[in-house]
């Protein structure tokens, strides 16, 4: 079904029975869970790239990556303050405004973003040092850090454009452009981060030349193919769907008060709670730190192995806040409600399954990831702690994203950060100091348990139905 035949039909009020909501959770949720999927396969290659550097270079990585969790929160939380509106545009049938949100957007979210890439670049080089990490580290965490930063406004373009198809009914064409980014992903890190070698293969050898960057190239790998799918993104958006469309809307680039009044609402409170969120991934970083380069690349492993689990689950956020909030545009909340519940059970769903699986393999996942025997044991035996909250973990991940369409950010907000200063990282303090890295897994484990259940408390109690208007 089409955004075009879906709206219409909730602006006429036809009834939809239970298999055909599932139909349509299940043809809005498939193509971004491959394109989660996908992702994390080539995260696991480039994990595995950088991982035959030494621990060290995965360390270096793994120090920043929070950093960049923040940096990417804030402005995708920009985009989201400008795709939520235009989802609600489209459930009401007007797909001028919709197509005049998105014009509105661009040179506003291009110019936030370049502030926050100046920031962000500024504080890079001291970065590092202020985490407490190894002087051995520094370099490459530094490199790494500022080289994202300098692709900042397109990483940002990339979200915007992808935010506004998923929101406009089209989930095909980011997933298919998130598969490609990973693949370009892959083949530029295999001539960016390895120097010119000797490659034997059927008997034959031949040489490949390559950049020799190391832990720069890693990233500047990742930015490239950003910008790639980025000017792709960009004119499926702009020229090529037939609700973004430029063509369907004349209206000013420059944002006006009210759509920009709305976006604030729906998108401070995300960049609020995405920073404090990766200020307390910051401040997690800096209680493992001490713990040594081998705890800081089995963590940063372990992140990287659970993501198969719980990247699906965003996959199926994508379609709930699609789904909620063209249903709230309709004025359906019998449809809204419907969609949120059919969509957090199928999360539930296939997390549950996923954790499950990882949590019999991952020693294998390790072996691939990494060639160091110390680094796998650990990394492994942490992440079993997590993988028992996978389901939790995946009410927190979808319901977030049904709230999100209806424009309930405040409230979340809130939730996770509760949730994450007072209840993860107390105990990650706590027990790191008596049982390691260890400690950090169980804490996180056990947070985000309460995080699930309090979400479907949140959900539950159906005040966020009443945002719809903004």
């Amino acid at each position: 079904m089409s955004a075009f035949n879906l709206s219409e039909r909730m602006l006429k009020q036809d009834a939809f029975s239970l298999q055909e909501k599932i139909s349509i959770v299940a043809r809005l949720s498939v193509p971004g869970i491959l394109a989660q999927v996908s992702d994390i396969i080539m995260q696991y290659i480039d994990a595995a790239m950088v991982g035959v550097l030494g621990a060290s270079a995965s360390a270096s990585i793994g120090l920043v990556s929070s950093s960049t969790w923040l940096v990417g929160g804030i402005i995708g939380a920009a985009a989201s303050g400008f795709s939520v509106q235009a989802a609600h545009a489209v459930g009401a049938g007007d797909n001028r405004r919709a197509s005049s949100l998105f014009r509105q957007s661009l040179g506003f979210t291009l110019l936030f973003s370049s502030l926050i890439a100046a920031i962000g670049a500024s504080i890079a080089p001291s970065l590092p040092r202020w985490l407490g990490a190894e002087q051995s580290l520094w370099k490459d965490a530094f490199a790494y850090l500022a080289c994202f930063c300098m692709f900042l406004p397109l990483r940002q373009l990339n979200r915007l454009c992808a935010n506004m198809l998923q929101c406009s009914g089209d989930m095909k064409t980011p997933s298919i452009m998130l598969s490609l980014m990973c693949l370009l992903d892959v083949v530029f890190n295999f001539f960016l981060i390895f120097p010119t070698r000797v490659i034997s293969f059927a008997g034959m050898s031949f040489t490949v030349y390559g950049a020799g960057l190391g832990v720069l190239g890693a990233q500047l790998g990742t930015s490239l193919a950003v910008l790639v799918c980025a000017a792709l993104l960009f004119y499926a958006a702009a020229f090529r769907s037939q609700i973004l469309c430029f063509a369907n809307s004349k209206s000013s680039w420059i944002v006006q008060k009210d759509v920009l009044a709305k976006a604030c609402r729906i998108g401070v409170p995300m960049a609020l709670e995405g920073s404090a969120l990766s200020l307390a991934q910051i401040v997690s970083t800096m209680i493992i730190a001490p713990l040594g380069t081998t705890a800081i690349a089995a963590h940063s492993f372990a992140v990287t192995a659970e993501s198969i689990c719980y990247m699906p689950g965003f996959g199926i956020q994508q379609a709930s806040t699609t789904l909620v909030g063209q249903s709230l545009g309709a004025k359906r909340k019998d449809l809204t409600r419907s969609f949120a519940w059919i969509t957090v059970f199928a999360g539930i769903a296939v997390m549950t399954l996923t954790g499950a699986v990882m949590y019999v393999f991952c020693p294998y996942v390790f072996q691939f990831l990494t060639p160091v025997k110390e680094v796998q044991e650990l990394g492994a035996h942490v992440l079993r702690y997590e993988l028992l909250a996978e389901p939790l973990f995946a009410a927190s991940i979808v319901v977030t994203g049904a709230l999100r369409g209806a424009g309930d950010t405040f409230v979340p907000g809130i939730i996770n950060l509760i949730s994450m200063w007072g209840i993860r990282l107390t105990l990650a303090w706590f027990l790191s100091k008596r049982i390691g890295l260890s400690g950090v897994w169980i804490a996180m484990a056990i947070e985000l348990s309460c995080r699930g259940i309090f979400f479907l408390i949140r959900l539950k109690r159906e005040k966020w139905l009443n945002k719809g208007g903004l």
